[in-house]
């Protein structure tokens, strides 16, 4: 009989990475408004948001995605079947490779990005091809050179990220993000002090972009004296390089999850592509909703998913099925608990809040108006977005990657064409409505693949869980949103009168939720009390 999945120690752990997250996310809600007010909501903040995301999106693909996934199964069994030792010399011929891998992409993606822009110059170029020659895509082409070169960085960074999660280290590899976000509050605070406005604008950008790089650069450099410490840094032989035992090993498990691990990411660049035909204030209202919606995702669900798969991948080792399936439950359980009151609260507060975070300086009230559509559909997409990091591991950590590929090229062509469907009647709001709806399609076959296999969720259990949260967040929400108005919340008060007004409902929120969580009994909160409470005890 397999031994019970440790709960606490998934709690515990992903407590501590949701901790260091929480760091770097407020920081990067404090880059987030600085952006707006710095870069407004037109051209030049479409270019750097959609510029930046292209990096990012083989973070997400060859960083703490797909690669960063399938080594964590891959070295659990490694150590455990031919030792230390054996895992350090895998990783020095992984790192190689990567890294070939990798300055390949950054210089083909930098030329066809300088190409492209040449060709813009040209009257062959804007006499067929008019959008080259707009000011938001000419930026684009000219920030993505500048910027390619951290995604060197930043997916080596989460492949360390990865081999000490491996080793159960979460809490320093978490906070690395923190370095971004005050190199960028640094150079868009100056920004904002100087009150750059129009043409100089565009003078910021590769300073912004120097100071991404030089972030990345610093994250790494930590992160591996980190790795040298636990004794993982990766040690490099020519035999090894030249065997490739455990790049073809690799290989065959990152191919299919270089899709499968990524069609939330890949859809969002897609949005973001799209965008750029809709018009200047099209990119920002959904990189800035994004950025928004991406807090509780990261917070908690990336934090949790993280710890999960770490778990799930020793039960699988073990032949654990009942106990994987556990840990899936509980997961999903804490999930709802979380992201069910931050939808109805980004749903229902959502001109307040942009109004808030975004509002001011170069960011103007036609920006916001672009803004608040996207909100619906992306906060509406919270709790799909959050649970699909729970499911994915349930097949990532038994080395099934095909399976999850597919269902995402599946799920991508359906965004695709809801994209060209929707974005004609309800503009970018139409592209992250397809976004969701495509997400959840995915969590959808994802479950029904997983009863396939005689891995039946407790579906009448969650969907009561899911639906007393709903319950509870609305009552919550409701009552904290006429506090709000009453306190004097409105968009005629002054800016301080509003932030208070909105902390205030937001903690009255909060204390309600909690409040009717333990009178109607939620297991959940117990558990995270009992986290608490044995915390106390220990200190």
């Amino acid at each position: 009989m397999s031994a019970a999945p440790d709960r606490s120690g998934l709690l515990k752990s992903s407590a501590g990475v949701a901790l260091a997250t929480l760091l770097s996310r407020v920081l990067g809600l404090g880059r987030v408004m600085l952006e707006s007010r710095v870069l407004g909501g037109g051209a030049v903040a479409g270019a750097w948001l959609f510029a930046l995301a292209i990096p990012n999106l083989f973070r997400r693909l060859l960083g703490e995605g797909a690669l960063g996934t399938a080594l964590i199964p891959l070295l659990t069994h490694t150590e455990a079947q031919r030792g230390a030792d054996q895992v350090r010399r895998d990783l020095g011929v992984v790192f190689c490779c990567l890294g070939l891998v990798l300055a390949a992409i950054v210089v083909v993606i930098s030329l066809v990005a300088w190409g492209l822009r040449e060709l813009s110059g040209w009257e062959v170029g804007w006499r067929y091809f008019p959008l080259l020659a707009t000011e938001r895509v000419r930026l684009t082409l000219y920030l993505v050179p500048l910027l390619m070169p951290y995604a060197f960085f930043i997916c080596l960074i989460g492949v360390v990220g990865a081999v000490l999660n491996a080793r159960k280290v979460f809490f320093l590899p978490a906070l690395g993000a923190l370095l971004l976000n005050l190199a960028l509050i640094g150079g868009l605070g100056f920004g904002y002090w100087r009150g750059i406005r129009g043409a100089a604008l565009t003078g910021m950008l590769p300073v912004l972009a120097g100071l991404v790089l030089l972030s990345g650069a610093v994250q790494l450099v930590l992160l591996l004296g980190l790795l040298w410490r636990t004794g993982r840094f990766p040690q490099f032989r020519w035999a090894e390089l030249r065997e490739l035992r455990v790049v073809r090993e690799l290989w065959q498990l990152v191919l299919p999850g270089l899709i499968g691990g990524s069609a939330l990411q890949i859809s969002f660049v897609v949005d973001r592509m799209l965008a750029l035909s809709l018009g200047p204030q099209a990119v920002p209202a959904l990189g800035y909703v994004d950025r928004l919606v991406d807090l509780p995702i990261g917070i908690f669900a990336v934090s949790l998913g993280s710890v999960l798969m770490v778990e799930l991948s020793h039960r699988a080792a073990a032949a654990d099925r009942e106990g994987m399936l556990e840990s899936l439950v509980f997961s999903l359980r804490h999930v709802y608990f979380i992201c069910v009151p931050m939808t109805l609260t980004v749903v229902v507060f959502r001109e307040p809040l942009l109004r808030l975070l975004l509002m001011g300086g170069n960011f103007n009230r036609s920006d916001l108006e672009a803004a608040l559509p996207v909100a619906v559909c992306y906060g509406l997409g919270i709790p799909s977005f959050c649970s699909l990091k729970m499911i994915l591991p349930m097949f990532h950590a038994r080395k099934m990657m095909t399976l999850p590929m597919k269902v995402s090229l599946l799920c991508i062509a359906v965004n695709l064409a809801l994209n060209l469907i929707l974005m004609r009647v309800l503009a970018q709001a139409g592209i992250a409505l397809a976004t969701v709806l495509s997400s959840m399609l995915n969590n959808g076959i994802l479950i029904w693949c997983l009863r396939r296999e005689g891995l039946v969720l407790p579906g009448r259990r969650l969907a009561l869980t899911l639906l007393r949260f709903v319950i509870l967040s609305g009552v919550a929400v409701t009552v904290a949103y006429a506090a709000f108005r009453r306190w004097g919340g409105g968009p005629g008060a002054g800016y301080l009168e509003q932030w208070v007004a909105f902390l205030l409902a937001l903690a009255l929120l909060a204390g309600i939720y909690l409040l009717l969580g333990r009178w109607s009994g939620s297991p959940e909160l117990g558990e995270a009390m009992a986290l608490v409470r044995r915390r106390r005890v220990r200190k």
